[in-house]
């Protein structure tokens, strides 16, 4: 059942499904869906009440996930276009030619291809693979820093995710989106570190706050660098 309440200027959405639990849970999933079970009986307007009293945290856990949903433009495959690379924007350098190579150089990504349509996907190839092995440098003294809490990922993959910069599976499992490497290096480690917090605190508890807090000090920068950078 959909429904909302009003709270300053904004207006948060809900879905209400009633069931035979004994207390009223509000649950904000990573895609910024606030979902509300309440025990049979309970009246619209007590859920509206308690949805109300928890209005502040809703929206501060809205904002939170914001951070891993990707706004990259849609960028063009064509000379003089601008694409990031760990946080830096360089200029597309396209050039018609017998093989296909891709290099960086200076302010420029130079394209070499055997014809137009070749751009796009070896950009993007280019691109994973520079993903993948990034990813992992980053990933590997992280993962060993969090072997003193008794906990190491099952494995890291890559897979694209129109909403999410990271998750990971209850099985210990983190996956990426290897968008990420668009961004700084920094904000790569910050969702490297939060998925690795998730593998103790599964939910976004004060403990899960604490915890990313004590493994980097600075991850609010880090995290709203990655709003930034990628909005």
């Amino acid at each position: 059942m959909a429904n909302h309440i009003q709270f300053g200027s904004k207006k948060i959405d809900f879905q209400l499904e009633f069931s035979g639990r004994k207390s009223l849970g509000i649950t904000v999933t990573p895609n910024m869906d606030v979902l509300v079970k309440a025990p049979m009986g309970t009246t619209l307007a007590q859920v509206k009440e308690k949805v109300q009293k928890k209005a502040a945290w809703i929206i501060k856990q809205q904002s939170f996930f914001l951070a891993f949903h990707p706004k990259t433009p849609k960028r063009r495959y064509i000379s003089g276009e601008t694409h990031l690379y760990l946080g830096r924007q360089y200029r597309l350098k396209i050039e018609i030619s017998k093989e296909d190579s891709i290099k960086l150089k200076g302010k420029y990504i130079e394209v070499k291809a055997k014809d137009k349509t070749r751009v796009e996907p070896l950009i993007k190839s280019w691109y994973l693979q520079n993903a993948k092995s990034k990813f992992e440098i980053l990933a590997t003294p992280l993962i060993e820093k969090f072997k003193k809490h008794k906990i190491s990922p099952s494995s890291i993959v890559l897979r694209e995710m129109p909403t999410r910069w990271g998750s990971c599976t209850a099985k210990g499992k983190i996956i990426l989106n290897p968008e990420l490497i668009k961004a700084p290096k920094a904000c790569i480690e910050y969702v490297i570190i939060h998925e690795l917090c998730h593998l103790i605190h599964y939910d976004h508890t004060q403990k899960f706050i604490d915890l990313q807090t004590k493994e980097m000090p600075d991850w609010e920068k880090w995290k709203n660098k990655l709003e930034k950078i990628l909005a």
